[in-house]
Protein backbone atom coordinates (compact mmCIF):
# COMPACT_ATOMS: atom_id res chain seq x y z
CA UNK A 1 0.00 0.00 0.00
CA UNK A 2 1.17 3.56 -0.65
CA UNK A 3 1.20 6.21 2.03
CA UNK A 4 2.41 9.13 -0.12
CA UNK A 5 0.53 9.35 -3.42
CA UNK A 6 -0.27 13.06 -3.40
CA UNK A 7 1.81 15.51 -5.47
CA UNK A 8 4.27 18.07 -4.18
CA UNK A 9 3.00 21.59 -3.40
CA UNK A 10 3.02 23.96 -6.36
CA UNK A 11 5.34 26.95 -5.92
CA UNK A 12 3.32 30.18 -5.89
CA UNK A 13 -0.03 28.43 -5.42
CA UNK A 14 -1.17 29.55 -1.96
CA UNK A 15 -3.94 26.97 -1.80
CA UNK A 16 -1.45 24.15 -2.33
CA UNK A 17 1.09 25.24 0.28
CA UNK A 18 -0.95 26.56 3.22
CA UNK A 19 -1.32 23.11 4.71
CA UNK A 20 -0.75 24.09 8.34
CA UNK A 21 -3.54 26.26 9.69
CA UNK A 22 -2.35 26.66 13.30
CA UNK A 23 0.89 25.91 15.16
CA UNK A 24 0.67 25.33 18.92
CA UNK A 25 3.62 25.04 21.28
CA UNK A 26 2.29 23.36 24.44
CA UNK A 27 2.71 25.02 27.79
CA UNK A 28 4.83 22.95 30.18
CA UNK A 29 4.03 22.32 33.83
CA UNK A 30 6.74 20.87 36.09
CA UNK A 31 5.19 18.38 38.51
CA UNK A 32 8.49 17.57 40.18
CA UNK A 33 9.48 14.16 38.83
CA UNK A 34 7.53 14.63 35.58
CA UNK A 35 6.81 17.46 33.15
CA UNK A 36 3.37 17.63 31.52
CA UNK A 37 2.94 19.54 28.25
CA UNK A 38 -0.62 20.69 27.51
CA UNK A 39 -1.41 21.32 23.84
CA UNK A 40 -5.21 21.54 24.13
CA UNK A 41 -7.03 23.60 25.11
CA UNK A 42 -4.90 26.59 24.11
CA UNK A 43 -5.36 30.24 23.23
CA UNK A 44 -4.90 29.46 19.53
CA UNK A 45 -7.21 26.47 19.42
CA UNK A 46 -9.63 24.93 21.89
CA UNK A 47 -10.70 21.73 20.11
CA UNK A 48 -9.74 19.55 17.13
CA UNK A 49 -12.66 17.37 16.11
CA UNK A 50 -13.99 15.93 19.38
CA UNK A 51 -10.61 16.33 21.14
CA UNK A 52 -10.84 19.01 23.83
CA UNK A 53 -7.78 18.11 25.94
CA UNK A 54 -4.33 16.86 24.91
CA UNK A 55 -1.53 16.27 27.43
CA UNK A 56 1.92 14.79 26.92
CA UNK A 57 3.17 13.04 30.06
CA UNK A 58 6.97 12.88 30.35
CA UNK A 59 9.21 11.33 29.25
CA UNK A 60 10.25 10.94 32.87
CA UNK A 61 12.51 8.62 34.84
CA UNK A 62 11.04 7.32 38.10
CA UNK A 63 13.54 5.83 40.52
CA UNK A 64 12.78 2.94 42.84
CA UNK A 65 9.90 3.46 45.29
CA UNK A 66 8.54 6.39 43.27
CA UNK A 67 5.86 6.74 40.64
CA UNK A 68 2.71 8.60 39.69
CA UNK A 69 -0.09 8.80 42.25
CA UNK A 70 -3.13 10.52 40.77
CA UNK A 71 -5.74 10.14 43.48
CA UNK A 72 -9.40 9.39 42.68
CA UNK A 73 -11.10 12.27 40.87
CA UNK A 74 -14.35 12.68 38.87
CA UNK A 75 -15.27 13.23 35.21
CA UNK A 76 -18.58 13.91 33.46
CA UNK A 77 -19.85 14.14 29.85
CA UNK A 78 -16.53 13.16 28.20
CA UNK A 79 -14.31 10.18 27.46
CA UNK A 80 -10.68 9.97 28.58
CA UNK A 81 -8.19 8.23 26.29
CA UNK A 82 -4.86 7.04 27.71
CA UNK A 83 -2.09 5.87 25.36
CA UNK A 84 1.44 5.05 26.47
CA UNK A 85 4.71 4.94 24.55
CA UNK A 86 6.80 3.77 27.53
CA UNK A 87 6.07 2.48 31.02
CA UNK A 88 2.91 1.32 32.79
CA UNK A 89 -0.02 2.90 34.63
CA UNK A 90 -2.52 1.12 36.88
CA UNK A 91 -6.06 2.36 36.24
CA UNK A 92 -8.90 1.87 38.73
CA UNK A 93 -12.40 3.32 38.47
CA UNK A 94 -15.77 3.41 40.20
CA UNK A 95 -17.12 0.69 37.90
CA UNK A 96 -14.74 -1.73 39.63
CA UNK A 97 -12.26 -1.77 36.73
CA UNK A 98 -8.62 -2.50 37.53
CA UNK A 99 -6.43 -2.47 34.42
CA UNK A 100 -2.72 -1.98 33.77
CA UNK A 101 -2.10 -0.09 30.55
CA UNK A 102 1.12 -0.72 28.64
CA UNK A 103 2.68 0.79 25.49
CA UNK A 104 0.48 0.38 22.42
CA UNK A 105 -2.67 -0.37 24.46
CA UNK A 106 -5.59 2.03 24.69
CA UNK A 107 -7.79 2.80 27.69
CA UNK A 108 -11.06 4.48 26.68
CA UNK A 109 -13.10 5.55 29.71
CA UNK A 110 -16.51 7.05 28.94
CA UNK A 111 -17.52 9.18 31.90
CA UNK A 112 -21.07 9.82 30.70
CA UNK A 113 -23.21 10.92 33.65
CA UNK A 114 -20.26 10.50 36.01
CA UNK A 115 -17.28 8.32 36.88
CA UNK A 116 -14.35 8.43 39.31
CA UNK A 117 -10.90 6.99 38.60
CA UNK A 118 -7.33 6.93 39.84
CA UNK A 119 -4.05 6.46 37.99
CA UNK A 120 -1.08 5.13 39.89
CA UNK A 121 2.15 3.23 39.46
CA UNK A 122 1.71 -0.44 40.33
CA UNK A 123 3.72 -1.83 43.24
CA UNK A 124 6.09 -3.91 41.12
CA UNK A 125 6.90 -1.00 38.79
CA UNK A 126 7.25 1.32 41.77
CA UNK A 127 9.70 -1.09 43.40
CA UNK A 128 11.84 -1.44 40.26
CA UNK A 129 11.50 2.07 38.83
CA UNK A 130 10.48 2.91 35.28
CA UNK A 131 10.60 5.40 32.43
CA UNK A 132 7.15 6.83 31.67
CA UNK A 133 6.09 8.53 28.44
CA UNK A 134 2.55 8.84 27.18
CA UNK A 135 -0.50 10.85 26.25
CA UNK A 136 -3.80 11.52 27.90
CA UNK A 137 -6.53 13.08 25.81
CA UNK A 138 -10.19 13.83 26.39
CA UNK A 139 -12.88 13.70 23.75
CA UNK A 140 -16.21 15.44 24.14
CA UNK A 141 -19.36 13.34 23.78
CA UNK A 142 -22.28 14.23 21.50
CA UNK A 143 -25.00 15.98 23.50
CA UNK A 144 -27.30 12.96 23.20
CA UNK A 145 -24.66 10.76 24.89
CA UNK A 146 -23.39 13.10 27.57
CA UNK A 147 -25.58 11.54 30.27
CA UNK A 148 -25.08 7.94 29.10
CA UNK A 149 -24.01 5.25 31.54
CA UNK A 150 -20.27 5.25 32.23
CA UNK A 151 -18.17 2.54 30.59
CA UNK A 152 -14.57 1.38 30.34
CA UNK A 153 -13.04 -0.15 27.20
CA UNK A 154 -9.52 -1.56 26.89
CA UNK A 155 -7.87 -2.78 23.71
CA UNK A 156 -4.42 -4.36 23.89
CA UNK A 157 -1.82 -3.45 21.27
CA UNK A 158 -2.33 -6.78 19.48
CA UNK A 159 -6.00 -5.87 18.86
CA UNK A 160 -5.26 -2.54 17.15
CA UNK A 161 -4.56 -2.46 13.38
CA UNK A 162 -0.89 -2.09 12.55
CA UNK A 163 0.74 -1.11 9.25
CA UNK A 164 4.41 -1.79 8.50
CA UNK A 165 5.53 -0.37 5.16
CA UNK A 166 8.90 0.79 3.88
CA UNK A 167 10.09 3.46 6.30
CA UNK A 168 6.76 3.58 8.11
CA UNK A 169 4.88 1.96 10.97
CA UNK A 170 1.41 3.00 12.13
CA UNK A 171 -0.83 1.74 14.92
CA UNK A 172 -4.44 2.87 14.50
CA UNK A 173 -5.98 3.57 17.91
CA UNK A 174 -9.37 4.92 16.79
CA UNK A 175 -11.25 5.50 13.56
CA UNK A 176 -10.31 4.56 10.01
CA UNK A 177 -7.56 5.64 7.61
CA UNK A 178 -5.41 4.15 4.83
CA UNK A 179 -7.68 1.12 4.58
CA UNK A 180 -7.40 0.27 8.29
CA UNK A 181 -10.22 0.38 10.84
CA UNK A 182 -9.87 0.28 14.64
CA UNK A 183 -12.16 -1.94 16.72
CA UNK A 184 -12.52 0.85 19.29
CA UNK A 185 -16.14 2.01 19.38
CA UNK A 186 -16.30 5.80 19.70
CA UNK A 187 -19.29 8.07 20.27
CA UNK A 188 -18.60 10.19 17.17
CA UNK A 189 -16.27 10.12 14.17
CA UNK A 190 -12.80 10.06 15.74
CA UNK A 191 -9.30 9.58 14.33
CA UNK A 192 -6.28 8.69 16.47
CA UNK A 193 -3.09 7.05 15.18
CA UNK A 194 0.52 6.54 16.28
CA UNK A 195 2.83 7.00 13.27
CA UNK A 196 6.60 6.50 13.01
CA UNK A 197 8.66 7.41 9.92
CA UNK A 198 12.32 6.90 9.13
CA UNK A 199 14.23 9.93 7.88
CA UNK A 200 13.02 11.10 4.47
CA UNK A 201 9.87 8.97 4.42
CA UNK A 202 6.72 10.69 3.18
CA UNK A 203 3.22 10.17 4.58
CA UNK A 204 -0.11 11.37 3.28
CA UNK A 205 -2.65 12.62 5.81
CA UNK A 206 -5.92 11.77 4.12
CA UNK A 207 -8.71 14.32 3.75
CA UNK A 208 -11.34 11.84 4.94
CA UNK A 209 -11.84 13.58 8.31
CA UNK A 210 -13.17 17.09 8.74
CA UNK A 211 -10.56 18.22 11.28
CA UNK A 212 -7.04 16.82 11.63
CA UNK A 213 -3.94 17.62 13.65
CA UNK A 214 -0.44 16.23 14.13
CA UNK A 215 1.45 16.18 17.41
CA UNK A 216 5.20 15.64 16.95
CA UNK A 217 6.60 13.36 19.65
CA UNK A 218 10.17 13.06 18.38
CA UNK A 219 12.18 14.06 15.32
CA UNK A 220 10.58 16.59 12.99
CA UNK A 221 8.17 16.99 10.09
CA UNK A 222 8.80 18.90 6.88
CA UNK A 223 5.61 20.45 5.49
CA UNK A 224 5.56 23.01 2.68
CA UNK A 225 9.24 23.80 3.21
CA UNK A 226 8.88 24.41 6.96
CA UNK A 227 10.24 22.05 9.63
CA UNK A 228 8.28 21.43 12.82
CA UNK A 229 10.16 19.88 15.72
CA UNK A 230 9.08 17.65 18.60
CA UNK A 231 6.62 19.08 21.11
CA UNK A 232 4.61 20.90 18.44
CA UNK A 233 0.93 20.52 17.56
CA UNK A 234 -0.02 21.29 13.96
CA UNK A 235 -3.66 21.83 13.01
CA UNK A 236 -4.05 21.09 9.31
CA UNK A 237 -6.12 22.92 6.73
CA UNK A 238 -9.51 21.33 6.14
CA UNK A 239 -10.57 19.65 2.96
CA UNK A 240 -7.31 18.51 1.36
CA UNK A 241 -4.84 15.72 1.81
CA UNK A 242 -1.48 16.85 3.18
CA UNK A 243 1.88 15.16 2.62
CA UNK A 244 4.49 15.32 5.38
CA UNK A 245 8.14 14.23 5.20
CA UNK A 246 10.19 13.00 8.17
CA UNK A 247 13.14 15.20 9.05
CA UNK A 248 15.17 12.53 10.81
CA UNK A 249 13.52 9.52 12.41
CA UNK A 250 10.17 10.87 13.55
CA UNK A 251 7.16 9.80 15.58
CA UNK A 252 3.89 11.68 15.77
CA UNK A 253 0.23 11.29 16.68
CA UNK A 254 -2.41 11.94 14.03
CA UNK A 255 -5.78 12.87 15.52
CA UNK A 256 -9.08 14.63 14.84
CA UNK A 257 -12.52 13.79 13.52
CA UNK A 258 -15.95 15.36 13.41
CA UNK A 259 -16.48 18.56 15.45
CA UNK A 260 -19.19 18.60 18.09
CA UNK A 261 -22.63 19.92 17.15
CA UNK A 262 -22.19 22.87 19.51
CA UNK A 263 -19.76 24.43 21.99
CA UNK A 264 -18.49 22.63 25.08
CA UNK A 265 -17.68 24.08 28.48
CA UNK A 266 -14.62 22.88 30.40
CA UNK A 267 -13.78 23.32 34.08
CA UNK A 268 -11.25 21.20 35.98
CA UNK A 269 -12.10 17.58 35.07
CA UNK A 270 -15.58 18.36 33.82
CA UNK A 271 -16.72 18.88 30.22
CA UNK A 272 -20.31 19.50 29.16
CA UNK A 273 -22.49 21.27 26.61
CA UNK A 274 -24.33 22.84 29.57
CA UNK A 275 -22.57 25.07 32.11
CA UNK A 276 -25.27 24.34 34.67
CA UNK A 277 -24.36 20.64 34.47
CA UNK A 278 -20.80 21.48 35.45
CA UNK A 279 -22.07 23.52 38.41
CA UNK A 280 -24.17 20.55 39.51
CA UNK A 281 -21.16 18.19 39.22
CA UNK A 282 -19.07 20.52 41.36
CA UNK A 283 -21.65 20.32 44.12
CA UNK A 284 -21.98 16.54 43.77
CA UNK A 285 -18.23 16.05 44.18
CA UNK A 286 -17.99 18.49 47.07
CA UNK A 287 -20.79 16.65 48.90
CA UNK A 288 -19.43 13.17 48.24
CA UNK A 289 -22.21 12.04 45.92
CA UNK A 290 -20.03 10.33 43.32
CA UNK A 291 -19.30 6.61 43.59
CA UNK A 292 -15.99 5.57 45.14
CA UNK A 293 -13.21 3.52 43.51
CA UNK A 294 -13.08 -0.06 44.87
CA UNK A 295 -9.61 -0.68 46.28
CA UNK A 296 -8.82 3.05 46.32
CA UNK A 297 -11.47 4.51 48.62
CA UNK A 298 -9.35 6.40 51.14
CA UNK A 299 -7.78 9.24 49.15
CA UNK A 300 -9.35 11.69 46.71
CA UNK A 301 -8.61 15.03 45.05
CA UNK A 302 -10.77 17.76 46.60
CA UNK A 303 -12.69 20.26 44.50
CA UNK A 304 -10.27 23.04 43.54
CA UNK A 305 -10.99 26.62 44.53
CA UNK A 306 -10.57 29.88 42.64
CA UNK A 307 -9.83 28.54 39.15
CA UNK A 308 -12.45 30.66 37.44
CA UNK A 309 -15.69 29.86 35.70
CA UNK A 310 -16.24 27.15 33.07
CA UNK A 311 -14.65 28.10 29.76
CA UNK A 312 -16.68 27.84 26.57
CA UNK A 313 -14.78 25.98 23.90
CA UNK A 314 -15.74 25.78 20.23
CA UNK A 315 -13.30 25.09 17.41
CA UNK A 316 -10.47 27.62 17.56
CA UNK A 317 -12.22 30.13 19.85
CA UNK A 318 -12.76 30.42 23.59
CA UNK A 319 -15.14 32.62 25.54
CA UNK A 320 -15.33 33.62 29.19
CA UNK A 321 -12.97 32.92 32.06
CA UNK A 322 -10.23 30.34 32.02
CA UNK A 323 -11.00 27.00 33.58
CA UNK A 324 -8.48 24.42 34.79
Amino acid sequence: MSFSPCPDPVLGDADSVAAVETVIVPRAVDLGEMTVRRALPSVQRQMVGPFIFFDQMGPAEFLTDTGIDVRPHPHINLATVTYLLEGEILHRDSLGTEMTIRPGDVNWMRAGKGIVHSERTGEERKHNGQRLFGLQTWVALPAAMEESDPAFIHHGREELPFADDTGLTMRLVAGATHGLKSPLQTASETLYADVALTSGTRFEVEASHEERALYVLSGGLLIDGGTYESGTLLVLRRGDSVTVTASGDTRFMLFGGEPMEGPRYIWWNFVSSRPERIEAAKQEWAKGRFDTVPGDEVEFIPLPENIGKPRRAVGGRSFGDAGS
